[in-house]
């Protein structure tokens, strides 16, 4: 056997010897470093974020184990259909967080964690950034719609409650901000809702706003069920 090959074999053994002691419990490493370790909401999206996203959709102990780090305000839903081919799995509905919602919410798992980490790592910086004051309420146009994409024959993500659509804004001092009338120009709204919408692509999986097209000129779309999509 060649000396290179030995070196890779040892590299191999290496690599699982960690990833065993660490899922073990063996080596103690920070849980935000851990693949393993429940997400913790507060902490700073890094690059494991995304798969720790990824594990909560068929776990909902871990998902509850994550919304227990947020400030967030939800009751769970237990699994249904509501309408046919339109299944609501390992959902919540997401009633408030540090901000006011124009009205409740339902949500899959990984979308309402998503929802928790853009509001406290995206928009309120992105509100104290631009305005130094924070957002206090998030108007939208709901989560779940048992539909098709438009022009399309496959099923919107709001089918499954995991997709939702930020229209607006509005911030301690009453300023309200709209995606409708304040997406266009270069004054400070305009700035915020950009600010804004770099920080939804940063977090979900899909985020869609008036660049895309007409369909979306009044409200960023944003879904767990993609992968990088920021138009």
């Amino acid at each position: 056997m060649s000396i290179g090959r030995v070196v890779f074999l040892f590299f191999v053994l290496l690599v699982a010897g960690l990833v065993y002691a660490v899922r073990a419990g063996h080596v103690d490493i920070p849980p935000r470093w851990n693949p393993w370790a429940p997400l913790d909401l507060r902490e700073p999206p890094n690059w494991l974020t995304s798969l720790k996203l990824r594990r909560l959709r068929e776990d909902r102990e871990l998902c509850e184990q994550a919304l227990a780090t947020a400030e967030l305000r939800y009751a769970a839903v237990p699994d249904r259909t509501p309408e046919p081919r339109c299944p609501i799995e390992n959902a919540v509905r997401v009633q408030a967080g540090d901000v006011r919602f124009n009205g409740a919410f339902l949500a899959t798992c990984p979308l309402a964690a998503a929802y928790a980490l853009f509001e406290r790592h995206g928009l309120q910086p992105a509100a104290q950034a631009v305005f130094g004051q924070p957002v206090t309420q998030v108007d939208h146009f709901g989560s779940f719609a048992c539909r098709n994409i438009a022009r399309s024959n496959r099923r919107s993500q709001h089918a499954s409650a995991n997709a939702l659509d930020l229209a607006g804004f509005r911030l301690a001092d009453g300023t309200r901000i709209t995606v409708a009338r304040d997406w266009q120009g270069d004054d400070a709204k305009a700035r915020f809702l950009r600010e804004v919408h770099a920080a939804a692509c940063r977090t979900f999986n899909v985020t869609l706003g008036p660049g895309y097209n007409a369909a979306h000129h009044d409200h960023f779309h944003v879904d767990m069920g993609g992968f990088g999509v920021c138009r």
